[in-house]
């Protein structure tokens, strides 16, 4: 039996078998129970003719009544529990989209080239929402509008065969005109979401921005500006719920067509004279039972276009939905790492900001990242995370990185910037991840400070940490790090906000922890490479040298000289 994962559609279904059976018993009692209405009403009205006619006693009537009163209300409590259900199905597949896309992103930590965070997050979320808005719907009307269509369609036949026949003819026309627009609706609405992220973006600038513009008499000019995304993306907006809304009493009036063949075969019928004979009740009843059927097709076609939007987000999620689990059962615990003749240039740059860099290495290595200011170090690093192409190759495990093995899983990264997010300490070292925090913490030298919060580990930090001094912010992101340790992991400078005593403490309660994975620490602070399996030092024009630390303090002037700066300067009692 094939296992599904999250990049599968049908792996949120398969995880909702039990509330999906709820869904399926409770729908067909309600469905089916909705074509016992027609019927009921049709008998009602022939016991009124039958009462005025005195073939029929009111006693009569309130006996039918009383049956019709108490079948509604099993179908409707039928119907409350089906609703329930797939709301429950709904909000546990968007909790699991959402958690699996939240993994990934942190782990990924950077949109594409040429989108910002803010808009990559909007769109994303967008899209989830709307998936799981279209894997409602659809559930919903499977039972809404498949089973009961099934259902009033047999009734017709039963009524008249004929006549059925022809009246059928008009709700395929709806999902007929329904898919001819699929193109139109499928556009606006992707146009929609475009525009709701250029808008993010630009509100996100305003806000980051906001002193700048008013300093340097700017404001006047970025509100226009702004003005201008926000008239776009109100014009698209309303092309897209134009589209994907107003088409439905279209639908409706294009599937009640067949009412006009009703009223006068069906007239024909209680005459006498037509396909097949009818008393005042099969009339009422037919009539009745098509105007739902009609209604239910019209929602179809609407559900079409639903379902044609959700596609198109589905197909923008889906490569943000990796399974980071079962990447990592993929890779070896003893897979070796392997650069050979690397060179890195931004796209649309004119120069290499490294060049030929080589390595090898394997589990439990250190290898320290060093240069001048500005020479690429933090560049290196993100190499590892294959943002963007690269010369050369990168294989761990013998495969190639970013083609063959996917770095998400693979590659652990904390950057220079702790990353943090408004929540506790521990939503963000957790992130929906379970299991215990105390070697975390521990490791981080954070469990005593974290005990002497009021609120402990529970404590709210505020947007990016603010409640936290820059070395406990800087500290919290490392236990990130460490909670979710990957077999690859680069530390982009992780102490550089503490003293070197924290330092040095942090190291060695670190080693032991990451005996399996191969780390690339990229650092200014010098002292603790001698420790190191290899040092790599960055030169300013780009070029790469990787040696262990004596042979580099040796051959490399540069290097030397910032050493025996920083030690000397440690000898006198500056940590920094």
């Amino acid at each position: 039996m094939k296992k599904y994962t999250p990049s599968d559609l049908l792996y949120y279904f398969a995880g909702e078998k039990k509330v999906l059976l709820y869904v399926t018993i409770s729908g067909l009692i309600y469905n089916v129970g909705m074509t016992l209405s027609p019927w009921f009403e049709g008998q009602l009205a022939q016991y009124v003719i039958d009462i005025l006619g005195g073939e029929r006693a009111p006693s009569a009537m309130l006996r039918l009544a009383s049956l019709y009163l108490l079948t509604i209300m099993i179908v409707q409590g039928c119907r409350a529990l089906k609703r329930l259900y797939v709301r429950h199905f709904a909000n546990d597949i968007s909790l699991a989209m959402k958690a699996i896309l939240y993994r990934t992103l942190i782990h990924q930590e950077t949109a594409k080239a040429g989108e910002t965070e803010g808009s990559l997050m909007t769109r994303v979320v967008s899209d989830v929402d709307a998936c799981v808005e279209g894997m409602r719907k659809f559930t919903t009307e499977v039972f809404d509008t498949g089973v009961v269509m099934v259902a009033y369609a047999a009734l017709l036949f039963y009524y008249d065969w004929k006549l059925t026949f022809l009246v059928l003819l008009f709700p395929p026309i709806a999902y007929f005109i329904a898919g001819r627009l699929k193109k139109v609706v499928t556009d606006s609405a992707r146009a929609g979401k475009e525009s709701s992220g250029r808008l993010s973006d630009r509100t996100m600038d305003r806000i980051r921005n906001a002193l700048t513009y008013r300093i340097f008499g700017e404001e006047t000019a970025q509100d226009g500006i702004y003005e201008t995304y926000l008239a776009d993306y109100e014009k698209k907006t309303v092309r897209a719920n134009l589209w994907g809304n107003t088409m439905e009493p279209l639908y409706e009036v294009i599937a009640m067509t067949g009412a006009f063949f009703i009223i006068v075969h069906g007239g024909r019928n209680v005459m006498g004279t037509g396909w097949a004979s009818w008393d005042i009740a099969a009339f009422s009843a037919y009539l009745a039972c098509f105007a739902r059927l009609a209604v239910k097709a019209s929602h179809a076609a609407h559900l079409f276009n639903a379902v044609q939007k959700a596609k198109v987000s589905w197909v923008r999620v889906r490569p943000y939905l990796k399974d980071i689990e079962e990447t990592e059962q993929k890779v070896s615990p003893s897979a070796t790492l392997s650069v050979s003749h690397v060179s890195f240039t931004y796209p649309g740059g004119d120069h290499p900001i490294y060049k030929d860099f080589n390595l090898e290495a394997k589990p439990g290595e250190f290898i320290g990242v060093t240069g001048k200011v500005a020479s690429g170090k933090s560049t290196l690093g993100r190499t590892f995370l294959c943002e963007y192409p690269y010369e050369g190759t990168i294989l761990y495990g013998g495969k190639r990185l970013g083609s063959e093995i996917d770095p998400i899983g693979t590659v652990g990264y904390m950057g220079h910037r702790p990353e943090l997010f408004s929540g506790t300490i521990e939503d963000n070292i957790r992130l929906g991840k379970p299991g215990d925090l105390d070697a975390v913490l521990k490791a981080v030298e954070m469990d005593k400070e974290i005990s002497s919060f009021p609120d402990g580990i529970h404590t709210m930090i505020g947007e990016g940490g603010l409640r936290l001094s820059g070395g406990q912010q800087a500290r919290v992101a490392l236990a990130r790090t460490l909670y979710h340790k990957r077999p690859l992991l680069i530390l982009d400078d992780p102490f550089s906000a503490v003293d070197r005593k924290t330092e040095e403490e942090i190291l060695t309660n670190i080693r032991p922890m990451l005996k399996d994975s191969i780390v690339i620490l990229i650092s200014h602070r010098l002292h603790f490479f001698k420790d190191f399996d290899r040092v790599v030092w960055i030169s300013g024009d780009g070029s790469v040298e990787v040696l262990p630390h004596e042979e580099l303090l040796s051959r490399n002037r540069e290097y030397r000289r910032l050493w025996k700066m920083q030690h000397a300067l440690a000898e006198g009692g500056d940590d920094k």
